[in-house]
């Protein structure tokens, strides 16, 4: 028999959420995780917040909701409210029910400051990490490094001379007018040194290599346990020639007081003297690739005769699977903030929404 077309549903439902999502849908995995780290965090959420004045919007919900947009890459939290009215399964996952409104958008940015005062997405991070059926999932002893370009919300155009000159726009004036104005920047040689980004002073110019574009970026750095490719730290700081093997130094310093050494897998970059020395002065077994075109290298057969380099050179590249997806799905490609604070929240935030899409499939994985 041939249904009937109708356009209208039933006025009432008597179906909770929870009946709404099936039992094996993976944020259910991802949510009582997600419900345990930030049980654990409730000191840190009631240290930002006064005790007088009107509740706010739970620190909880809005962490919830920006992993969602995280998961599901959701371009802006404009966006993120707009699907949280009509979507079930985030109203399930936040935790709002069904006839709850949802907030307004500025409500983010209102309490964004809050969360980077305590440091909220380092912390979250460790506390999905510090879980026992999460815990067994990791390496104490193999560790990888590396690190990836974010480029910055600022235009090329916003790049000027620091110094005040006739042109605001920089280059030389080619016509037009307004703060878009038309300029020729050929032959002009500009320089971390001589320019500075209007829009975002803190954002530099960087290139990746021979024969690529400079682009203001910051420099994203990632920390990795090798048993199973999780980011263990992450961090963002200026882009500069120093500035991942200082990162690097400064994540495996808290791992590295154990009383048997530890392994640390990078790629070339990373092969200097001063490096590999810091490593080896920690107790940290330098597994460095070989950067040996035209200079000798600070690797020598005292790492590599071992069997372990070479496991920890092929593992080493994983980390380039957690910089994908952060970039591609997560919308780390190009921050949405500005300044180093800010987007490196925002990148170690991604740090910890890619380990909790990859649990679902570790926890069932056998042991």
């Amino acid at each position: 028999m041939r249904g009937v077309d109708e356009r209208s549903g039933s006025l009432f439902s008597y179906v909770d959420l929870e009946a709404r999502v099936r039992r094996d849908h993976p944020l259910r995995t991802i949510r009582a995780l997600v419900n345990e780290a930030l049980g654990a965090l409730a000191g840190d959420f009631a240290a930002l917040y006064s005790g007088f004045g009107r509740p706010s919007i739970a620190p909880e919900k809005l962490l919830r909701a920006m992993l969602l947009q995280a998961f599901y890459s959701i371009r802006s939290e404009r966006q993120l409210m707009e699907r949280l009215e009509f979507d079930l399964l985030f109203r399930w996952f936040v935790g709002i029910g069904v006839d709850d409104a949802a907030w307004d958008h500025s409500t983010f940015s209102k309490n964004r400051d809050r969360l980077l005062e305590g440091d909220i997405a380092a912390k979250l991070l460790a506390a999905v990490l510090s879980q026992p059926r999460v815990k067994r999932l990791l390496s104490s002893d193999h560790f990888s490094v590396d690190g990836t370009l974010i480029e910055a919300w600022a235009s090329m155009k916003s790049f000027r001379p620091k110094q005040a000159s006739g042109n605001p726009s920089g280059g030389s004036p080619s016509g037009g007018g307004g703060r878009n104005a038309e300029a020729d920047f050929r032959d002009e040689k500009r320089s971390n040194a001589t320019h500075a980004s209007k829009t975002d002073p803190e954002a530099k110019l960087y290139r990746k290599g021979r024969g690529k574009e400079a682009k203001l970026c910051f420099m994203g750095h990632g920390l990795m346990e090798n048993r199973n490719g999780l980011l263990v730290d992450a961090c963002l700081t200026e882009a500069d020639g120093h500035a991942e093997r200082i990162a690097a130094l400064h994540m495996i310093e808290p791992r590295a007081d154990r009383p048997r050494p530890i392994t640390l897998g990078a790629d070339k970059a990373y092969d200097t003297a001063d490096f590999v020395n810091e490593l080896r002065s920690m107790r940290v077994t330098p597994h460095v690739a070989q950067n040996d075109a035209g200079r000798s290298s600070a690797i020598d057969g005292r790492t590599t005769r071992h069997a372990g380099y070479d496991v920890s050179q092929r593992i080493r590249k994983r980390i380039e699977e957690a910089f994908g997806w952060m970039k591609t799905v997560g919308g780390q490609a190009k921050t949405k903030f500005r300044g180093v604070e800010r987007a490196g929240f925002a990148f170690t935030f991604a740090a910890a929404a890619y380990n909790l899409v990859r649990m679902p499939k570790l926890l069932e994985a056998p042991t």
